[in-house]
């Protein structure tokens, strides 16, 4: 998960607005692998939380963890409708947040 995040910063730094995900053939595929890492992201998140019986994400509030793993749906079930904007903002606004958490987490796991 962490690594995943990860990914998807290094493959949005080309990004600087939603029209890059859809002006060009280049865009559009960077968008489809950032959803890709988006669905892994989810679905790790999912993975966790049902190993951790619920118990480890609720300790870290700081992110919106069934927002993030709700991604995972809506990439999966509704690609077709996936929106460049929603993507962008995903990428802009929570993936740096999610990537810090996850950091935090895997500290805190360590010690």
């Amino acid at each position: 998960m962490n690594i995943d995040s990860k990914k998807v910063i290094q493959r949005f730094q080309v990004i600087n607005n939603p029209n890059d995900f859809t002006g060009t053939a280049a865009g559009v595929e960077k968008m489809d692998a950032i959803c890709m890492m988006l669905i892994v992201i989810g679905e790790s998140l999912k993975n966790l939380d049902k190993i951790s019986e619920q118990k480890l994400l609720t300790q870290y509030p700081n992110v919106d963890w069934k927002k993030a793993k709700g991604m995972r749906d809506i990439i999966t079930y509704n690609y077709s409708d996936i929106d460049a904007e929603t993507v962008f903002f995903t990428c802009k606004r929570k993936i740096p947040d999610l990537l810090m958490e996850t950091q935090k987490i895997l500290k805190d796991l360590k010690s």
